[in-house]
């Protein structure tokens, strides 16, 4: 009798455990299989634009982040209202136990000097909210690209190698250079040093900030060095195993946070979405807005014309050649 037991309670036992390694395939577990399966990745959204919002979309996706955390957004430009504000993103930050994290600009304003960003960062209400890491105060370092058609390294801050896991928290807008800025953006000219963002602006032909022209003469050159810089914060990472994408997509306009006196909102705040594959979520966010109603009170035709004007769509095919994901995507909705 006692053998039957122990036999039953063994059973019950494998039944039990067998269930919970099931129940413990997260959403980053169910992605990667249907991707496998389907060819296309998981994107997510939710309509609603709201701290909680934000944090369960990040839940969505099924993938902790754990240790030391840089949550990566644009501070905004000093005099731009469209940043991604404080009171959005400090629930999902405090969750994380997040450190905001950034890099001098390579233009003129009030971010290109390390005292001049401080105080915006502090205009802005990220300080004392938030721990904030300006990654490249303390110098700048190498890491590998895959895709070395024009930069041959990527340039970023030297604290990038402070962090364990990073969260791209991105603004989906418009772009004067890049004709538009989500993730794809955010993890290359984001991450980049001032100096790496010399690179990539001049497609591998110069590497320093100083003397650094204000246009760009290669645009898919540029567009190209935009998408293996991406890919290389991307592979930093874990190969990606240690990296979420996130877009807020409200206060969209043609230019971007880093415009001082930007063009005025004339498209309606849409949702949030999120996914593991950064490229998915450029290509949704490009989607979302291009398929859009034009309408008197929710006007898409000025961005549609600022990303096609720049050629701006190229970053997303670029980073899907190069193999940093795919532009096929199902959008999965959060909202009950």
């Amino acid at each position: 009798m006692k053998r039957v037991l122990f036999a039953m309670t063994l059973l019950w036992a494998t039944i039990l455990l067998a269930a919970c390694t099931q129940n413990k395939q997260t959403a980053e577990g169910a992605n990667a299989a249907d991707s496998a399966q389907t060819g296309k990745a998981t994107v997510y959204v939710t309509r609603n634009i709201t701290p909680e919002a934000l944090v369960k979309i990040y839940e969505a996706l099924g993938r902790k982040a754990e240790g030391r955390v840089a949550v990566k957004i644009s501070t905004g430009e000093s005099g731009n209202p469209n940043y991604l504000k404080p009171e959005l993103i400090g629930l999902l930050v405090d969750q994380v136990n997040g450190t905001i994290v950034e890099c001098n600009t390579a233009y003129e304003g009030r971010r290109n000097t390390f005292e001049a960003h401080w105080q915006t960062i502090k205009e802005h209400g990220f300080t004392p909210r938030f721990k904030v890491d300006l990654m490249d105060e303390e110098g700048e370092f190498n890491i590998p690209v895959k895709d070395s058609t024009h930069i041959k390294y990527d340039i970023v801050g030297s604290h990038l190698k402070n962090y364990d896991f990073m969260i791209n928290l991105a603004h989906f807008k418009g772009h004067p250079m890049g004709g538009l800025g989500g993730v794809l953006k955010n993890a290359s000219i984001g991450v980049a040093s001032a100096n790496g963002k010399a690179n990539i602006h001049t497609a591998g032909y110069q590497q320093v900030v100083e003397g650094l022209w204000n246009h760009v003469e290669n645009q898919d050159g540029f567009l190209e060095s935009m998408a293996a810089a991406a890919q290389a914060v991307h592979d930093y990472f874990g190969e990606g195993k240690r990296v979420v994408y996130i877009a807020v997509m409200n206060n969209m306009t043609v230019d971007c946070d880093c415009v001082a006196t930007p063009e005025p909102v004339k498209l309606k705040d849409y949702g949030i979405l999120a996914s593991l594959d950064p490229v998915a979520l450029d290509q949704a966010c490009v989607d979302i807005v291009f398929n859009m109603q034009a309408s008197e009170d929710n006007d898409n035709r000025p961005l549609i014309e600022r990303i096609n004007q720049q050629h701006g769509i190229h970053t997303i095919e670029w980073a899907e050649k190069i193999g940093l994901g795919t532009r096929q995507y199902d959008l999965v909705s959060i909202d009950e």
